[in-house]
């Protein structure tokens, strides 16, 4: 009998325990490629440019910058291009429908981040048609149940209409798509005269500048440059790379990034427990036939290698179903959930699982590996 039929058969001697360990590890790996997928996806930083500045006001994002600033960024020669926005956010319907609308110049937005965003000259012709269109990204648009054509209106929590109206009524002009799977498209493209004109305060200021440096430019020498040509103004700035700003933003709702990490690895250490207790007393009821083996010639490494093979069987079945779950998630759920899960992502995912898989295998191995083949014999 080969050595590998003789691990296979030893895992399948007890279906209903390995099939209930499988899952076990099954649903943790579910877990942390959920929350990888989200870490990764449009909730995440991770699709945000590290290149890419974001200036804001020093005082906070509550406070607005004057649209005069954008020209004087612009014209900085180490900038490639820029594009400024002013956010509305309200919801649609009901207040649990909470959606965000860029106001932009779609000019300036289409030369910053069209190719991210996958604003085609068709959509931005679209967009152009008249001055109460917007675009929709494809996540904000499959979540609503929206298409093209139809008209939405906006009841703003802050940006009031300057004719006392309660609601923003746009039309939906067309439909972005991300470039990659962790672009975030929850969110829509308005035009900004249309909204700047029809604002009832805080009208030629934006909220935000985004910034495209030139090539070979240090991204922390011109946002220092940038800052210090506001310092002495009545709006100062705070300029800082896009994922640095994403993050930051994040992190005052809440750390996700260690709400993940806490919970996948309370899954693991559960996971562990679970397996290397299963496994010790499985060793157990094997002692006699580990004592067989040895006296067949089966050397202590070797009985050691068909105990960690077995745990490592049962963690690749497992986790690998758990993994392929989440990315079934991510595929059929990711735009409406922000879930990601690139090849990346997925790999480390394995070599956790590996890893995983060699740790709880340990003890109960080196525990096979130590019993003395008199005792083992005795043991019957």
């Amino acid at each position: 009998m080969s050595f590998f039929r003789l691990m296979r058969l030893n895992a399948w001697r007890r279906p209903m325990r390995t099939v209930l360990m499988m899952l076990c590890v099954a649903v943790a790996f579910l877990i942390h490629g959920l929350g990888a997928g989200f870490l990764s996806g449009s909730q995440g930083a991770n699709g945000a440019d590290e290149g890419r500045l974001v200036v804001v006001s020093r005082s906070g994002r509550a406070q607005p910058l004057p649209l005069s600033h954008f020209a004087r960024i612009a014209a900085d020669p180490d900038v490639a291009s820029a594009a400024y926005s002013a956010r509305i956010r309200g919801f649609v319907e009901t207040e649990r429908n909470v959606v965000v609308a860029s106001a932009v110049d779609p000019a300036s937005m289409a030369a910053t981040m069209g190719d991210e965003l996958g604003l085609t000259s068709d959509l931005l012709a679209g967009l152009a048609g008249a001055r109460d269109r917007v675009l929709v990204g494809r996540a904000l648009a499959e979540t609503m149940g929206w298409s093209v054509g139809r008209r939405v209106a906006l009841t703003p929590f802050q940006t009031m209409r300057a004719d006392g109206a309660r609601t923003w009524s746009f039309e939906i002009a067309g439909i972005f798509d991300g470039a990659r799977a962790d672009v975030d498209t929850h969110f829509m493209l308005a035009r900004y005269d249309y909204v700047n004109a029809a604002r009832a305060k805080d009208r030629d200021t934006v909220d935000g500048i985004v910034v495209v440096l030139r090539p070979g430019v240090l991204p922390s020498v011109l946002a220092a440059r940038i800052d210090a040509m506001f310092a002495s103004s009545a709006a100062p700035t705070r300029t800082q790379s896009e994922k640095a700003f994403l993050e930051a933003l994040i992190r005052q709702i809440a750390d996700f990034g260690l709400i993940v990490t806490l919970v996948t690895s309370a899954a693991f250490v559960t996971i562990l427990m679970i397996v290397v207790n299963t496994m010790v007393f499985a060793i157990r009821e094997r002692t006699f036939e580990i004592g067989v083996l040895k006296v067949l010639g089966f050397s202590p490494r070797r009985v050691m290698a068909l105990v960690l093979g077995e745990t490592l069987f049962v963690f690749l079945a497992g986790g690998l179903v758990g993994l392929g779950l989440a990315k079934a998630g991510s595929l059929l759920l990711g735009a409406e959930l922000g879930l990601a899960l690139p090849p990346l992502v997925l790999a480390k995912g394995v070599l956790i699982l590996l890893a995983l898989g060699l740790v709880a295998g340990v003890v109960p191995a080196a525990q096979a590996m130590r019993i003395p083949i008199a005792n083992a014999l005795k043991s019957r």
